[in-house]
């Protein structure tokens, strides 16, 4: 089984409302079966930043998305959407993000 479809699992057992990077981040982390440490290595990154956004303490920005989507080789569109509409979420505002290529 490919990580993609372990990756969409793991969100499947996780997701209780909006989609979130959080979400996402921790469920490629365990697909791809890394701890915090080496999921903060792959990303250039350090464990208690990867624990942080996983527990929902700190946001990515869309470019720090972007980045992390490449390095996971993962959708940079899904990932910059979802970092886009974590921003509006967080500033409990109603409306949803589609991105279209410019």
């Amino acid at each position: 089984m490919n990580t993609k479809s372990k990756t969409l699992r793991q969100l499947k057992k996780m997701i209780d409302g909006p989609l979130t990077m959080s979400d996402i981040l921790l469920a490629t982390r365990k697909s791809k079966e890394l701890s915090q440490s080496d999921m903060g290595k792959l990303l250039g990154t350090s464990k208690q930043n990867i624990c942080n956004i996983e527990k929902r303490r700190t946001f990515l920005s869309p470019e720090l998305a972007a980045k992390y989507a490449k390095k996971l080789d993962e959708s940079e569109k899904q990932f910059i959407r979802i970092s886009l509409q974590d921003l509006l979420i967080r500033h409990n505002l109603p409306y949803e993000v589609h991105l279209e290529v410019a």
